[in-house]
């Protein structure tokens, strides 16, 4: 009987139906080698404790002096508590407001935010500058990892995947953020 009642007024969920973050990845682009990708690598390095991942350009742009295999970008993916973190002092950056057209159809969110300076506890060092990056956040549920590994692979369900709509309920709960339409 005592089950019965608490059936009937909570409503369970299945542990593997909750989503959860799987990572965040910073991306900056600075658009040239050298000096330059030289301090953006210190402000991210400062910002989010870990050592970036440095990114070549993929084609030549002649317009913009860009030559493949050139360094141009760094980027960084969080996981677990880091992520959390850094998430919360990001989207804090952005006065905690996403647009919809952020979140797109797999659970996947992305923003960006103008200037590092934004992001609260950080400080101005005129020998380092200022640099912008994109933030993007996955999202997924337990047991993704079925679609992705290389032993055993197998296809995954659709109430396995993380919906738009979910995505933003879990933000929404997790950090408070509000979404606004367009």
């Amino acid at each position: 009987m005592a089950s019965a009642s608490l059936e009937a007024g909570v409503e369970k969920i299945n542990n593997m139906q909750r989503p959860r973050i799987e990572k965040v990845v910073i991306n900056c682009c600075v658009g040239e080698g050298g000096v330059k990708l030289e301090k953006a690598e210190k402000i991210l390095v400062s910002l989010v404790g870990q050592k970036p991942e440095i990114r070549k350009a993929k084609k030549t742009i002649k317009g913009f002096g860009i030559h493949r295999g050139e360094p141009i970008a760094l980027k960084v993916t969080l996981r677990k508590q880091r992520a959390l973190d850094f998430l919360q002092r990001a989207l804090r950056a952005v006065n905690n407001t996403l647009k919809e057209s952020s979140f797109d159809e797999f659970g996947n969110v992305s923003f960006g935010i103008r200037e590092h300076l934004d992001i609260p506890g950080t400080r101005y060092d005129p020998e380092l500058g200022i640099i912008g990056m994109d933030v993007s956040i996955h999202i997924t549920k337990p047991g993704y990892r079925v679609s992705l590994r290389r032993r055993r692979r197998s296809k995954l369900g659709k109430n396995q995947r993380v919906t738009r709509e979910e995505a933003m309920q879990f933000l929404k709960e997790l950090t408070g953020v509000n979404i606004v339409g367009e």
